[in-house]
């Protein structure tokens, strides 16, 4: 038995790439990720290749992997794509202790991140 299929949620003009389990906390990913959010997938890619964040690669590889499967699985033009979505999940968080002074201990919290990014063709303006 179980649940009847989700239908997929994506319309024709688009492709989407998902990565998991990233090994930073969601706050400092999604910064990355705004900043890509409504750029065309040139300037997109343009902007991670010279960002100081460690992060951006990562993020990188997912525009670049949307972009391939919005061209090999879906048939779009690359030329007109952009990215449309961009949105940063949580996912697992490592607990560990730190030992302090006095016998005492801290707790450090060390978050991973889940990552999905959506490209979409632009329509012709006529």
């Amino acid at each position: 038995m179980g649940k009847p299929s989700h239908p997929g949620r994506l319309s024709e003009t688009e492709a989407k790439a998902v990565v998991r389990n990233l090994r930073t906390s969601p706050r400092k990913l999604d910064l990355v990720a705004q900043s890509i959010r409504g750029l065309s997938a040139e300037k997109a890619l343009a902007e991670l290749t010279f960002s100081k964040r460690r992060i951006a690669v990562d993020v990188k590889k997912a525009l670049q992997s949307a972009i391939a499967n919005a061209e090999n699985n879906h048939q779009l033009d690359v030329d007109r794509l952009f990215v449309s979505e961009a949105s940063v999940g949580r996912s697992f968080v490592m607990k560990r202790f730190r030992a302090r002074a006095r016998g005492r201990a801290a707790k450090v919290l060390k978050p991973w991140s889940h990552l999905t990014v959506v490209v979409r063709e632009r329509e012709e303006t006529a």
